[in-house]
């Protein structure tokens, strides 16, 4: 188990902290078993950001089928919502049901906040590891324990121009490093204002993902970091190759769905499954002249990130049976196509990729594919921190021309720092 030395202590006290200074009945206490006017067991749902807006029509088809159980929704804004489950961590006193983030799932877990619900798979079998993919399960586990369930998945695909990349040479999307290097460089030279891809300099997790493909394991076993292995730092140089040689720009200042419509200023980057319903409505006048592939492969795999929100029931919820039976029917398939189909999140249950819908459509069929070679970041508390430290130093050394080496073997000191707090 990977975790900061002083790690408990510190939770210990940041949570004594809250628990002092926050006022209890803020929290949107889901703990009343009964409603005194109709005797139903009420259940709240904390759900986060502008897609939980959709939930109630979701939990509306949960009560008729489960006429005993009240479900009250509470919609959080992603901003707002660390402090708040730290809010109810510290007063014991929160939801029944709570979206996390999959990056959450550590700190929260340690903090003994989620319920184990392993014991619950024979009478709620739609929780069964065994429905989901094993890039999906690593996100819900902490300690031996499994402290949640897939609900939706994020994950990164390359997207392309096919009609510009057919100009250059390539009628299939480039399939490995030395291919999206040359296919990138070729589309860069169209002349001044073109560029062959967009790197996200502000995606945390881009590196580390090239990284795995190049062989490394990010952390031994002991959860010390290797950032300073090479299999690392040739991952962090191919990618500023890309600035190097002029095929990505630095601050272009444009949208993306702005640079890889029209004559295509980007023809092509890496995304997320949201970017296919943004470059539809947005760039219709390239329908039929893009399309998403698996990401290159690297010395060793195509890994890509695994990301996305699980559900989780409160450890100190009153109403666990009635929390499991919505957690149960959320991770069902059908449901996941139905909070696809409200929401355009990807379902987290295997049998739901069957659906036509998903199996008929080629892009977003491709996260499918990517799907199995996808996995999450290390599951430890401090790796959002780690993350971003990292984009501290790769900005010296894209925009400021640092040295490679000397700057990851700086970043490499800063991360151990980290783990040792």
């Amino acid at each position: 188990m990977f975790k900061g030395k002083k790690y408990k202590l510190l939770i210990s006290v940041l949570l004594g902290m809250l628990l002092s200074s926050f006022v209890l009945a803020g929290c949107g206490n889901g703990n009343n078993a009964k409603d005194g006017k109709n005797g139903k067991t009420t259940i709240t749902v904390w759900g986060m950001g502008e897609e939980a807006k959709s939930l109630p029509e979701i939990a509306k088809k949960f009560e008729e089928q489960n006429p005993n159980i009240k479900v009250n929704i509470q919609a959080i804004p992603w901003d707002q919502a660390h402090d708040k489950l730290l809010t109810a961590v510290a007063s014991k006193s929160g939801p029944d049901v709570i979206q996390m983030g999959t990056t959450w799932i550590p700190e929260f877990a340690a903090a003994g906040a989620l319920m184990d619900l392993s014991s619950s798979y024979e009478d709620y079998p739609a929780l069964d590891p065994s429905n989901f993919s094993e890039g999906s399960i690593e996100t819900t586990q902490y300690d031996g324990k499994t402290v949640a369930v897939p609900w939706y998945i994020d994950t990164r695909v390359l997207y392309y121009r096919t009609d510009l990349l057919a100009e250059v040479g390539y009628n299939e999307a480039p399939k490995t490093w030395e291919e999206l290097s040359d296919a990138a460089q070729k589309l860069a030279l169209r002349g001044d204002g073109k560029y062959g891809i967009s790197i996200d300099t502000k995606e945390q997790s881009l590196a580390f993902m090239f990284a795995r493909q190049n062989g490394s394991k990010l952390l031994d076993e002991n959860g010390n970091p290797l950032f300073d292995q090479p299999e690392f730092v040739e991952a962090v140089k191919y990618l500023n190759s890309f600035f190097e040689n002029g095929s990505a720009p630095i601050d272009l200042g444009l949208d993306i769905t702005q640079t890889f419509g029209g004559d295509g200023i980007i023809p092509m980057f890496i995304s997320g499954p949201w970017m296919v319903k943004l470059i539809s409505e947005q760039a219709p006048d390239i329908e039929g002249k893009w399309a998403t592939a698996v990401l290159p492969s690297g010395k060793e795999n195509n890994t890509s990130i695994l990301g996305g929100s699980n559900l989780s029931v409160f450890e100190y919820s009153k109403n666990k049976k009635a929390a499991l039976k919505f957690v149960s029917f959320m991770s069902e398939p059908e449901t996941q196509i139905e909070w696809m189909n409200l929401t355009n999140s990807l379902p987290a249950a295997d049998d739901a990729w069957n659906n036509e819908e998903l199996a008929n459509n080629k892009l977003y069929k491709t996260f499918g594919e990517q799907l199995q070679s996808a996995r999450p970041m290390p599951m430890i508390p401090e790796f959002e921190q780690i993350a971003q430290t990292f984009l501290s130093s790769f900005e010296r050394i894209y925009r400021g021309q640092k040295d490679i080496n000397s700057e990851i073997k700086t970043f490499n000191e800063q991360a151990k720092d980290i783990l040792e707090k």
